[in-house]
Order: structure tokens, then C-alpha cells, then sequence
């Protein structure tokens, strides 16, 4: 099967450290399951699941400065 049956995108998920995490997944919840992967208990439980925004990833350098 082609991945392009399965569009996945980018989103950024607020911290409670102000910062901002980047994932990416077929929707928020999987790309919050993706991050799971890699991140740890610890890590994971600094990003807040309800908060996020949906990026193109020709925008992505407008948040870099964001990022955490």
C-alpha cells in the first residue's frame, strides 16, 4: 500500500514548559503515539495532549525558535 493512501502531517504540541514539541502522524494521536516511541514517561508527560496546532512542513521554520 502507498503511503500517499495515508497522508500524514506535522503538529506542534504545547508544553508545560512553554516550549513546543513536534510530531508527526495521521492524526494527533497517532503522532502523539509516534512520540511515545521515543520519548520517555517523563518527557512525555510535559506535552499536553489537547493542545496542538496542525503545521505545513513549509512553515516549520517560522517555530523553530519554538521548539523544546
Amino acid at each position: 500500500m502507498s503511503s500517499f493512501s495515508n497522508p500524514h502531517f506535522m503538529y506542534l504540541f504545547e508544553m508545560k514548559n512553554g516550549k513546543k514539541k513536534l510530531a508527526y502522524g495521521r492524526s494527533p494521536e497517532d503522532a502523539l503515539e509516534i512520540l511515545s516511541f521515543r520519548l520517555t514517561e517523563e518527557e512525555m508527560a510535559q506535552i499536553i495532549p489537547d493542545k496542538y496546532i496542525k503545521i505545513n512542513q513549509r512553515d516549520l521554520h517560522k517555530y523553530v525558535h519554538e521548539l523544546g
